[in-house]
């Protein structure tokens, strides 16, 4: 069963998930759509520098991450000039790394979504007089609706069960910085595998929902749209 640190670890860890896949929505939505739309020559090279988190080390960017949020870094260093604290071992610093950390599997979704559209809707919108504001919200943006989902989910997902970087940023502090994944490792540590179990099993069930889920409403709004089509 649940202990009173493991539920701690459990609210963190959601609160973090949450937190992080609503940042990661936000900028990731412009950014995908600018990506999807822009001829800019330089663009492989930021698809490159996004997709980085995912072959990466999560142990690298999470020390480099260290190195700019700790007090000597360049991040935490302006936050003591400004009378604030190092953002390393706090949980604002967990969530900057997550959101890194987890970008790629936000912007990619939305970009190849979005990239899916095509110019044809956008251009006869655009003749009924609708502005770009408007023609983002009431046809890209519904039309994107399964990239939205799957960036939603994964974005959640992946945040659950991240290990080596929050590790390394927020180190191992029970209802502030700890998370599941760490705490899985201290019970194994500590050779508790009924906790470790109990642990593990709900994160691999909550996974498995999540992916079924993708799946199944993407099937659906496939379908939807095809018959759509057909009448």
């Amino acid at each position: 069963m649940l202990n009173e640190y493991d539920l701690s670890a459990l609210v963190v860890t959601l609160k973090l998930a949450a937190v992080s896949t609503l940042l990661l929505l936000a900028l990731g939505t412009p950014l995908a759509w600018w990506m999807a739309r822009t001829r800019w020559k330089y663009k492989a090279l930021l698809e490159a520098v996004i997709a980085l988190p995912l072959v990466l080390p999560p142990t690298v960017l999470g020390f480099y991450l260290l190195m700019a949020l700790g007090s000597n870094g360049p991040i935490g260093g302006a936050m003591a000039w400004l009378g604030g604290q190092p953002l390393a071992f706090t949980f604002a610093g967990l969530v900057i790394g997550s959101v890194i950390y987890s970008m790629p599997f936000v912007v990619q979704p939305l970009q190849n979504a979005f990239s899916a559209i095509g110019s044809r809707p956008m251009e006869v919108a655009a003749t009924l007089r609708a502005s770009p504001l408007d023609r983002f919200f009431t046809v890209a943006v519904p039309l994107a609706r399964p990239g939205f989902i799957t960036a939603s989910v994964l974005g959640f997902a992946h945040t659950v069960g991240e290990f080596g970087v929050v590790l390394m940023i927020g180190g191992n502090i029970p209802g502030e910085t700890q998370v599941l994944s760490i705490a899985i490792y201290d019970h194994v540590e500590a050779l508790e595998y009924g906790h470790a179990h109990w642990l593990s099993g709900g994160l691999l069930l909550l996974s498995f929902i999540l992916l079924v889920s993708i799946y199944t409403i993407n099937r659906r709004f496939t379908l939807m749209q095809q018959v759509e089509h057909e009448h």
